[in-house]
């Protein structure tokens, strides 16, 4: 007999090895990796995709073409009736597209797809597959949030190749899958929820939903680093990956995307969670800037680029004397390293001496800062709370500040003071090549370029 040939995975990130080792060189696990059996036949996903096409007149691959002569139909997006969730999908849903949506337990992921086919069904074909409820539970749930559920389908169904034969059958425009951990394909010998078994479920739906046109929506765990559980192929054979979060405040979710082929990455969606399901908010600066009326020194704010429009939050910072030898840095919100950067730089070039202080940062609401444009409101922060003087709460700033001590632009600076000026602020502090050539009356514009600038401005 002719001996089967093996690969043996990490479980954790699905890097294949030739022989066994305790340790994952790829992402540092230890004991993720088993054997697995190789086929000789093509991959379980491409035959299940090629099995449930059958029903689809044109579904055939149309073999090679010049790229010039390739017809753009100008299919219309559907909305999902959230101008929040149409935010981060760029625009609406796109006719077989197929999005990763991913969250820890109990955040409301499929509590935000239930409503969304609900909402949508009146003149959308939906299709709702549950593979962790019963039909019971998701009746249940959707008589609980007050949902029309006339016109959508539901089934409980694990696996691909069933999903597969009811969608051929139902022909929907809208596929949901809750969720793809636990579906599994025949002919993969591992259990569901296997880098296998997940990555050839996810293949099979996204070859389905390219050869058919349906949107597919797939429902993802994650683990307990808040990264989305299975292989990182996972994440590339689909089109959109967002991530629904909750923060430090149990009232709201933000719905964060982090790729997406068809719209702008980082944009966020905010929902507030009520007993009648998630409620989009349409002014999120409002959440995030709630801010007592007498300003303690270290809070300021700032207004940072989040996708396509501003969004304002608050900074606070704590600086005060270490009892100990080694003082404390935590950043919470923004990175831990260019908190270490920005100390360095204010103790060179500005003559503070933090050496001896313990420092806390903290952005108000659990927003994460990504962008640079934070550093010059941080610093702000910093010195306000190491001199112990507050900043006037009509105050904004924002600004890049480089290792030299110079005050970089940030992109969109326009933007960003049009959208705190109409938000009630009028005293800015923002990069000298940022600052409007034309001042509105009321508007106070203090344009810097250098760090020891800003201690003048402190008081």
């Amino acid at each position: 007999m002719v001996k089967a040939k093996s690969v043996f995975v990490c479980s954790s990130c699905g890097a294949k090895y030739a022989r066994w080792q305790g340790q994952c060189r790829e992402c540092g696990e230890w004991n993720t990796i088993s054997e697995q059996v190789l086929s000789e036949a093509p991959t379980a996903g491409a035959a299940v995709a090629r099995r449930a096409l059958s029903g689809f007149a044109g579904a055939a691959g149309t073999g090679v073409a010049a790229l010039s002569e390739v017809q753009v139909q100008g299919t219309a997006r559907l909305p999902t009736t959230f101008q929040e969730f149409d935010r981060v999908l760029g625009g609406g849903i796109v006719p077989g597209s197929v999005v990763l949506i991913g969250g820890n337990p109990g955040a409301g992921k499929s509590t935000l797809l239930l409503q969304t086919v609900c909402r949508i069904s009146a003149g959308t074909r939906v299709l709702y597959v549950t593979g962790e409820e019963s039909l019971e539970q998701v009746a249940l749930r959707a008589r609980r949030l007050n949902l029309p559920t006339g016109g959508v389908r539901v089934a409980a169904e694990t696996s691909i190749d069933n999903i597969c034969a009811l969608a051929s059958a139902e022909k929907p425009q809208v596929l949901v899958v809750d969720s793809i951990q636990v579906m599994h394909v025949q002919g993969v010998e591992s259990a569901p929820g296997s880098v296998s078994q997940v990555r050839e479920s996810a293949a099979a739906l996204t070859q389905f939903a390219k050869k058919t046109h349906i949107a597919v929506f797939m429902v993802g765990h994650v683990t307990k680093d808040g990264t989305l559980a299975g292989p990182k192929i996972l994440e590339h054979c689909v089109d959109s990956s967002v991530i629904l979060e909750s923060g430090n405040d149990p009232r709201f979710r933000t719905l964060r995307c982090h790729k997406n082929r068809f719209g702008a990455v980082n944009e966020i969606g905010v929902f507030a969670m009520t007993d009648t399901g998630l409620k989009e908010v349409k002014n999120p600066s409002a959440i995030f800037l709630n801010r007592q009326e007498k300003v303690a020194p270290g809070s300021l704010a700032t207004v940072v680029w989040e996708g396509t429009r501003p969004l304002l939050v608050e900074l606070q910072a704590l600086v005060d004397y270490s009892q100990y030898g080694n003082p404390r840095r935590l950043s919470l919100g923004t990175d831990q390293n260019r908190l270490a950067m920005l100390l360095s730089v204010l103790h060179r070039h500005a003559g503070c001496q933090f050496a001896d202080q313990d420092v806390f940062t903290n952005v108000v609401g659990g927003v994460r800062i990504e962008e640079t444009a934070s550093d010059v409101p941080l610093a702000l922060a910093l010195l306000s709370s190491f001199k112990g003087v507050a900043i006037d709460r009509q105050t904004i700033a924002f600004g890049e500040i480089g290792l030299t001590g110079e005050i970089r632009p940030v992109a969109s600076g326009q933007e960003r003071i049009a959208e705190a000026f109409k938000q009630g602020f009028r005293r800015f502090i923002v990069p000298k090549d940022n600052a409007p050539r034309q001042i509105p009356a009321g508007m106070e514009v203090h344009a810097v370029s250098r760090v020891d600038e800003l201690l003048e401005l402190v008081g």
